[in-house]
């Protein structure tokens, strides 16, 4: 496994978690050395520290006491307006899947038929984006996930393409913004550029950026999740076997998803000071790479950590990060994630689903890890348990 080798050359090489790249950035892998560097002040989630061109960031990037105020707002209104969200989630399900009765036997795209445009929609939604939109956005989206890969790796025709994609983006929000301004809606949007009860109204130019992050986060690692959460049910029979007559088995199943194959596999940081950690320093000024994917397999964490055990005790991953920039979605993204593999959908209405390829073709690229289709046979799908 990729982060297995991960850690066999930093343990080869250095005999210790943490270990310095030649260009100066540094890689973390040990689960215990992540989250104390997800929880120190001073390590700052600006990965490419712009003093010299300030600009206006996310609050993904942004430290505290900046940070706090950014998420507070935010979180007042999504987590206001996902409560209660379950059964219509549960609806977009049924509603996905039903478009598939009439295939005796059958095929879906995971992905494509179900994991992608369940969290787009829900997004959209809670956004206030038109439907008639959702493909415009859509496509916008795909394009500009391509730019959380470290720059490096990058051409500079795909950078091209990255930024034709953001200016898209702003161009398409303005007008968003634009037509909240003259009807205001009961939406997030509004929620924000009006402030409701003790939040006040958020700056145009952070919410201009906050709309972006909140539209690109909000689905494409929830996509991820459900796409990885099937293949890991469809190579385990045993456990989707369970998963029919154990509804309940689906909480744990999708907490250890996020541990053994979870959908951002490492996230940026820098140091604002000499930072003492397992057994080296690492210097004032350097970039820091933490990957996520392989703290979540640290054996000095999780016994047995290469095997996938929804039964697992005390299984506090890294699939969400930690610290303050926790997921600020966590709770919809485990509820999509849930409802999607659960009673409402595959594990009870699909007869006899089986891969098509394994391993199927994935995504190219380096931060978020999940299939780019993933093509699932069935003999039949059976009606929506509600019904019957």
């Amino acid at each position: 496994m990729l982060w297995a080798a991960v850690r066999a050359w930093a343990t080869a090489l250095c005999r210790r978690p943490v270990v310095p790249e030649e260009n100066g950035t540094w890689l973390v892998s040990g689960y215990h050395e992540i989250s104390r560097l997800l929880r120190d002040p001073r390590v700052s989630a600006d990965r490419l520290r712009q003093e010299q061109q300030p600009i206006r960031k996310s609050l993904l990037m942004e430290d505290a006491p900046r940070h706090d105020q950014l998420r507070h707002q935010v979180t007042e209104q999504f987590v206001r307006r996902i409560m209660g969200m379950r059964d219509h989630i549960g609806d977009l399900v049924t509603g996905l899947l039903d478009a598939h009765t009439s295939q005796r036997p059958g095929q879906l795209d995971v992905v494509g038929d179900l994991a992608y445009p369940l969290p787009v929609t829900l997004i959209c939604e809670l956004l206030g984006v038109p439907r008639e939109d959702e493909p415009v956005f859509g496509s916008i989206a795909r394009r500009l996930t391509r730019g959380l890969d470290p720059i490096e790796t990058q051409t500079e025709d795909e950078l091209c393409e990255l930024q034709e994609a953001r200016d898209e983006l702003v161009q398409y929000l303005e007008g968003l913004i634009a037509d909240r301004q003259a009807a205001p809606a009961d939406d997030l949007l509004s929620g924000l550029m009006f402030g409701q009860g003790s939040d006040a109204p958020m700056d145009p130019i952070d919410l201009r950026v906050t709309l972006a992050l909140l539209l690109i986060a909000g689905h494409e690692t929830t996509v991820d999740l459900i796409a990885n959460g099937t293949l890991a049910l469809l190579r385990h029979a045993d456990l989707l076997a369970r998963l029919r007559t154990e509804p309940g088995l689906v909480t744990p199943l999708v907490e250890e998803v996020l541990r053994y194959d979870p959908p951002v596999q490492m996230s940026g940081r820098s140091a604002l000071a000499d930072i003492d950690l397992a057994g080296t320093t690492i210097p004032k000024g350097s970039r820091i790479r933490l990957l996520l994917a392989a703290g979540n397999r640290d054996p000095r964490r999780f016994s047995d950590p290469d095997r996938f055990l929804p039964d697992r005790p005390d299984n506090a991953h890294l699939g969400f990060g930690g610290g303050i920039h926790y997921c600020i979605g966590a709770t919809l993204a485990r509820t999509e994630a849930q409802i999607a593999l659960t009673a409402r959908a595959r594990a009870r209405r699909l007869a006899s689903p089986h891969l098509v390829a394994d391993p199927p073709p994935y995504r190219e690229n380096a931060i978020l890890r999940g299939p780019d289709r993933l093509l699932v046979s069935f003999d039949r799908l059976t009606p929506d348990p509600r019904s019957v």
